[in-house]
């Protein structure tokens, strides 16, 4: 199985593409910039790189290169959005194996690429084997943390990678869906109580008058019900992590209680007399403003700071915008595993509804809005009709004013001139996908 570097900005034509050649029998890794292709080609054995033209921290024709400096074995296929012969030529003098014009046929492109892993020779029988004989990339079941791009995802996973080998309490603040609990067990799985147990309670579903039994357990006949004994959250987490999540549900008793284990790292079971010492690590999470709480008097303010130590924003999903087509493809790979289906991506136009969405309900709405639509995709791709009515229905309304108006092309000159002729910026500031956008500089014949 030939491996293919697959180094493209374009995170949703990215995405599409990857999926697509896994589909053909290929083994793809993918790299969104020339500084994350650099650091993997370092590490790993490629048999071909695809690479756009236009990279935000490189030339295509430049990476290539220095690619061929350091790999000239390796063959580069260009890809452009730019089809001039021109261009064509330089990269193919400059070493480039083949050039591809987008936007392209997905078979021509499997031609182009069959055709030049066959010129050096590393193409057999095996290597070109049907569809049938290809290996999926797949998620494991535990794998639900996904590193994003966007400045806001990168800001979470360095505060996650700093404060992770500490004991350091952290406070996970952010929207109901942004996956508030996942960052708590990254933050657990990259700890050294990675092998010790990790506990989610949801503070808003326990009721006041039982949650100091459910936190530190109770005796036999301690209360009416109580026919046993029963170990609570705070012991069975004890080596471990304890995550408590909408904390700021908590009566002002139960924050007490909490307090007073959290301070003096004991507890004692409803009905004993006995004093269990634990050794835990917390992790608490709202989407409340608990400083605003707590100057209404309804959250204790000591038990603000306590368990305020270190806190980590959770972004929404409007906040990591460029992160959107990441999520969306974890989630499709899910969606295929959960219910036995081969979806490969989604078609631009769902793309663009996807793009222009709000999602008010974030991460959780995405992923239940994506299960739902791989459930009733027939074909490889995701399309319109597949999603909600309120999906595509704002999504039309945004994309229809825009390609109704009267000075289009003044309005794509303006949003060049703001990014410094950057395309993915202008794109994102004309809410638009960079293949939409370049379709439009060929039509109005912007250079």
């Amino acid at each position: 199985m030939a491996k293919i570097l697959l180094i493209e900005d374009d995170v949703p034509f990215c995405k599409l593409l990857e999926k697509f050649l896994i589909k053909k029998s290929f083994e793809v890794v993918t790299a969104f910039s020339a500084s994350e292709a650099k650091a993997k080609i370092k590490v790993t054995d490629f048999d071909l790189i695809i690479t756009d033209l236009r990279l935000p921290d490189c030339d295509g024709i430049q990476l290539m290169s220095e690619i061929k400096t350091t790999h000239p074995n390796i063959p580069v296929l260009l890809m452009t959005g730019y089809s001039d012969v021109s261009t064509a030529v330089k990269a193919i003098k400059n070493g480039a194996a083949d050039y591809i014009s987008k936007p392209f046929n997905p078979e021509e492109v499997l031609l182009v690429i069959t055709k030049t892993l066959s010129n050096q020779e590393f193409t057999s029988k095996e290597n070109l084997a049907s569809p049938k004989a290809a290996k999926r990339t797949t998620i494991k079941p535990d794998d639900k943390f996904v590193k994003g791009i966007s400045k806001a995802s990168l800001k979470l996973a360095e505060y996650i990678k700093l404060v992770s080998p500490t004991n350091m309490s952290v406070l996970v603040i952010g929207e109901s869906g942004t996956g508030k609990e996942v960052i708590a067990k990254s933050i657990h799985e990259n700890s050294s109580r990675k092998n010790a147990i990790f506990i989610a309670v949801d503070c808003g579903s326990i009721p006041k008058e039982l949650a100091a039994s459910e936190f530190f357990g109770h005796i036999k006949g301690s209360f009416t019900g109580a026919i046993q004994d029963k170990v609570g959250f705070f012991e069975a987490a004890n080596g471990g992590t304890i995550f408590l999540d909408e904390i700021g549900n908590l009566s002002y008793e139960n924050q007490i209680q909490l307090l007073r284990a959290l301070q003096e790292r004991k507890i004692k079971p409803v009905g004993s007399n006995k004093e269990i010492g634990v050794d835990i690590r917390i992790i608490t999470a709202t989407n409340e403003d608990l400083r605003e709480a707590v100057k209404k008097g309804d959250f204790r303010e000591d038990l603000y700071h306590r368990i305020n130590e270190f806190s980590i924003h959770s972004p929404s999903l409007v906040e990591r915008n460029e992160d959107l087509m990441l999520f969306s493809d974890f989630f499709l790979e899910k969606s295929n595993q959960e219910l036995n289906k081969n979806v490969i991506g989604f078609s631009p136009e769902v793309m663009i509804i996807f793009q222009n969405y709000k999602w008010p309900g974030n991460l959780r709405e995405l992923q239940n809005c994506i299960k739902r639509a791989t459930l009733l995709t027939k074909g490889d791709f995701v399309e319109k009709d597949a999603l909600p009515a309120e999906f595509f229905q704002n999504a039309e309304d945004l994309t229809v004013e825009f390609s109704l108006s009267e000075n289009e092309k003044e309005t794509i000159l303006e949003a060049l001139n703001k990014t410094n002729n950057n395309k993915t910026e202008a794109a994102k500031l004309l809410k638009i996908n960079r293949k939409t956008l370049y379709n439009k500089l060929k039509l109005y014949d912007i250079n």
